[in-house]
């Protein structure tokens, strides 16, 4: 995807830095302080994806506060950079939703500090990052309207998700409405379809995701079902435990074979 910024936002530090009042301290922080443009040049070599728009839709969601200008223009520091470094890693090497990405930096949760799945820890065991969340969702529901203008979906390419029984939405008042976890599904199926990716095509995915899911349910099903309170915490924490595990062992498979195709 094309990296771009405005005129404006690329001239938006020459706006804030020209003479003024401010005292040479507030000037030399404003001269570290990056544009949005600036920004997604800054990050386009580790993640060739990114956009403005993405960026933007970050902080739509509560996880970025660039500071304003008097112009209603972002910047941004080195902090905030950083901070949406760990982000995108988190989104593209631990597949982790963004409602659990906001749990993960309000628990201090830093890109120096990330674990590396399946690092040794102290006690001789693998220290695996759960990458899947099964416990209970926010409850916030976005209509198709919203999905479509954050996602940047087609309304023919959500209707295949349907069909093919992917996401499923819920109806409320005529206006069909999706959760988090399939806005997000449908965000990475556009990405796909910008490769010639259909709905039909995502059966794979699916059926794999399916006996993935199946599998881990026989596991686990016992502690599951159990009426002991505690037990059941420990099933559900098992549970993300052996997904992050199953989920970090399918993406070395992927690179494996991919790695085959590139010889």
């Amino acid at each position: 995807m094309t990296v771009q910024a405005t005129s404006a936002e690329l001239g938006e530090m020459d706006v804030e830095l020209g003479d003024g009042p401010a005292g040479s301290g507030e000037l030399a922080k404003r001269r570290k302080s990056l544009t949005i443009g600036a920004v997604c040049k800054a990050l386009a070599q580790e993640f060739p994806d990114i956009s403005i728009s993405k960026i933007r839709y970050l902080e739509d969601q509560k996880l970025l506060t660039p500071r304003r200008t008097p112009g209603g223009y972002r910047l941004y520091t080195q902090g905030d950079l950083a901070r949406l470094r760990t982000i995108l890693r988190m989104q593209r090497d631990e597949f982790l939703p963004l409602r659990v990405i906001r749990q993960e930096l309000a628990a201090g949760r830093s890109g120096d500090a990330a674990p590396i799945p399946g690092r040794v820890n102290r006690d001789g065991m693998r220290a695996w990052r759960p990458s899947v969340s099964v416990r209970e969702a926010t409850g916030a529901l976005y209509s198709i309207d919203d999905v479509l203008e954050e996602t940047k979906a087609e309304a023919k390419l959500v209707r295949e998700l349907e069909e093919y029984g992917v996401v499923k939405g819920e109806m409320r008042g005529g206006v069909r409405y999706f959760d988090e976890t399939e806005r997000e599904i449908i965000a990475a199926v556009a990405e796909l379809a910008r490769y010639g990716v259909g709905g039909r095509n995502l059966r794979v995915f699916r059926s794999s995701a399916d006996r993935e899911a199946n599998l881990l349910q026989q596991i686990l099903a016992p502690a599951l079902r159990s009426r002991n309170p505690q037990r059941r915490k420990e099933a559900v924490e098992a549970l993300e435990n052996l997904a992050a595990v199953a989920t970090h062992l399918k993406h070395l498979l992927l690179v494996r074979d991919l790695r085959k195709i590139v010889r």
